[in-house]
């Protein structure tokens, strides 16, 4: 009888074994020359959207976009976590509703604090 870590190890072994099966077929199909040894130059151009591609694929993005993208995502998920307290309402009573307004403040304090700071303007 397998117990806990019998399970653990079991998925632990498929794990390493899965990859390694991989990597060792590619190896064999080299030695074997049924994949190229080389690659195609094409292989190594950056696609996009089938147009050819203009300069190169290292250039600078302005981080805002990336802050505001992170800043949805937290709300966005800090918002998710309400709906099974919406689901639950007739069942979890005063207390219940007391932790969702805590939540729901920290959640306003916390969309105020990145409004005054600017993290949600695009143009500074």
């Amino acid at each position: 009888m397998l117990g806990e870590y019998g399970h653990a190890s079991f998925l632990l072994i498929v794990g390493l074994v899965f990859p390694a099966g991989a990597i060792f077929t590619s190896w064999l199909f080299g030695r074997l020359h049924l994949r190229p040894a080389i690659s195609n130059p094409v292989k190594s151009e950056t696609y996009e959207c089938g147009v050819e591609s203009e300069g190169t694929a290292w250039v600078q993005f302005n981080f805002r976009y990336y802050l505001f993208a992170l800043l949805f995502l937290v709300f966005d998920v800090e918002v998710l976590f309400l709906f099974p307290w919406a689901a639950a309402f007739d069942t979890l009573g005063v207390g219940g509703f007391v932790a969702a307004m805590i939540f729901i403040g920290i959640l306003v304090i916390g969309f105020a604090y990145d409004w005054k700071k600017g993290a949600l303007e695009w143009v500074k």
